[in-house]
């Protein structure tokens, strides 16, 4: 077949070592997948750069009051909803912190929406229903790089101000690459299963997304040391881990903790500061509120170390 009618994204090609795939066992499946799952954590590595870069304008966003929006569709814009809705639990903060936009809404998380990536008008109109602005940070997803829903969301998150990135698995074109300010390109190579990308691409978008996030609420001082002060304690599990982390760092008994963090309201790090300066819980947040919210600026002492073994 001729150079010219292959289609030229990465993602959209054959792997020539799982050619045979479908006549093997489920050990070499297994074995298959893994081998190329292999190359994924190399592959993001070599966006290191633009991955931090857009961490330091999530945190700019994140510290003047503005917002990360993430676009997608189909398994990518699941994976940005994913990373969006997983904020609020793992860090305390507000469902409107971070958005997750899928083409087709809600109901293409279960059920494709036939079209509906293809549609970069409608993208733009979401964009302006979620009153976009100039200092919110928006970050398409899209594994070939060339999906129109999300050109059309960039597009005109750019046009009305906002910071775009774009994390793609093949090479974007060029109309797509005009419409980001940072390119995030982990390039995996052609997945086991040809055009998958649920697979590979998908592996990547989700270490991405992870240190995206994950990135950036550090910065605004939602864990101390790797300890995640600002997490919900929404069950029971939730809950022992709060007490266990109150517990560690203000050496006090479990009782102690679990009075602590009623007094505190429930909050790790204002448990852990009227510990450690036998304040008030009102006073321990203001006093949070003035170092923008990072322990570590407040009490000036690490968290206790880590005892292996």
């Amino acid at each position: 077949m001729a150079a010219s009618t292959l289609d030229p994204r990465v993602t959209e090609r054959r792997n020539p070592r799982t050619v045979d795939i479908d006549l093997a066992s489920p050990e070499a499946i297994v074995d298959l997948l893994n081998a190329e799952d292999r190359a994924v954590a190399d592959a993001v590595a070599t966006q290191r750069l633009a991955i931090a870069q857009t961490i330091s304008h999530i945190e700019s966003a994140f510290r003047s009051g503005h917002r990360l929006l993430y676009v997608g569709a189909g398994t990518s814009g699941r994976l940005g909803v994913l990373d969006a809705s997983e904020c609020p639990p793992t860090f305390g903060t507000d469902p409107q912190m971070v958005v997750g936009i899928i083409a087709g809404g809600d109901r293409a998380l279960r059920t494709p929406i036939e079209g509906a990536e293809d549609d970069a008008v409608e993208a733009g109109r979401i964009i302006d229903r979620h009153h976009v602005t100039a200092g919110d940070v928006v970050v398409g997803i899209a594994a070939s790089g060339s999906t129109p829903f999300v050109r059309g969301a960039l597009l005109r998150a750019r046009e009305l101000g906002a910071t775009t990135a774009l994390i793609a698995c093949s090479e974007p074109p060029a109309n797509m690459r005009s419409t980001a300010d940072v390119l995030i390109l982990p390039i995996v190579g052609p997945e086991a299963l040809t055009g998958s990308t649920r697979l590979k691409a998908g592996t990547a978008t989700k270490m991405v997304c992870n240190m995206l996030t994950t990135g950036a609420m550090i910065r605004i001082g939602k864990s101390y040391g790797n300890l995640m002060v600002d997490m919900r304690a929404t069950n029971d599990k939730l809950t022992d881990r709060a007490e266990r982390m109150v517990m560690l760092v203000s050496n006090v008994s479990r009782a102690d903790a679990r009075d602590g963090l009623a007094r505190a309201g429930g909050r790790v790090k204002v448990a852990i500061v009227m510990a450690a300066l036998h304040i008030d819980a009102t006073t321990a947040q203001q006093q949070l509120d003035d170092v923008g919210g990072v322990i570590r600026k407040l009490l000036r002492v690490a968290p206790p170390k880590v005892v292996d073994g």
